[in-house]
């Protein structure tokens, strides 16, 4: 059987992975996700995303087939069935103490880890910076030139197990403390600013026009977005619920690499 189908099959029966043919099989995903020859969720011509649900379960159970062990890097010891990743030196990525990438997530050259984690399955790609305490969850997808500003947490797939990644597409700022979770999608060079939380039940409302718009689980391309709320009546009384404000457009004229403060100067915003 081809890869896919041994992953597939493990799924179904979990007493196949005593057999050491499974359990090769699962290796061997997890392997390829950290060199980033395989991807939980891969771009496609027309812009659309593709999740491989199959290399995910794979993760899942990688799990099980491990066993625990103790890590010890310098005075630091550990406890835990998942290694470190290591050869940044040879991937061409910055780590400043104390990030840490699990094996089986793959970083692209360029990247730079300030004091932050990267979990197994995750996808970072060139030139991004993860900065401080950010933390990009299992299977989460980052693309090119994307900004994770401090205490940024995007989550993961496995806990609990999730259908879709979250995918923060190139070019992308994601303000101090935000966070997206449950599969949202947010779309090439937008910006949250900082305390945007977006889960897949978010009411993302563009008010940028004469009325409103509401997305759910997705951020437009190249939006500016801002932390908002919205009366909700409930059976004790209306009171206020969050959600997420579109703003305006990130201008054409505006550099990839400007600050997230410039960008919501444009439309008088202090975050």
């Amino acid at each position: 059987m081809e890869t896919r189908e041994l992953i597939e099959s493990a799924w179904e029966d979990r007493s196949l992975l005593q057999d050491q043919t499974y359990r090769t099989a699962i290796d061997k995903v997890i392997a390829d996700l950290d060199e980033g020859i395989l991807r939980v969720a891969e771009p496609l011509e027309n812009g659309e995303w593709r999740v491989n649900e199959w290399v995910k379960k794979a993760v899942v159970l990688y799990f099980p087939i491990r066993q625990m062990q103790v890590i010890e890097v310098g005075p630091f010891v550990f406890h835990d069935k998942m290694a470190l990743k290591t050869n940044y030196a040879e991937l061409g990525v910055r780590v400043v103490p104390h990030a840490i990438a699990r094996y089986g997530a793959f970083l692209a050259k360029g990247v730079i880890m300030m004091p932050s984690y990267v979990n197994i399955g995750a996808y970072v790609d060139s030139g991004t910076m993860v900065d401080t305490w950010a933390t990009v969850g299992s299977c989460a997808q980052i693309g090119k030139d994307v900004h994770l500003s401090g205490g940024v947490g995007i989550g993961g797939v496995l806990e609990p197990l999730q259908a879709a990644p979250v995918i923060i597409e190139d070019g992308c700022f994601i303000g101090s403390r935000s966070i997206v979770v449950e599969g949202v999608h947010v779309r090439k060079q937008a910006v949250l600013g900082a305390n945007v939380v977006l889960t897949k039940s978010t009411k993302i409302i563009d008010v940028s026009g004469s009325s409103p718009v509401t997305y759910m689980g997705e951020v437009p391309e190249r939006s500016v977005v801002i932390p908002g709320s919205y009366t909700k009546k409930f059976p004790a009384g209306e009171y206020q619920v969050n959600c997420a404000l579109i703003i305006g457009k990130r201008k054409e004229s505006t550099d990839l690499k400007t600050s997230l403060n410039d960008a919501l100067r444009d439309f008088e915003v202090a975050v």
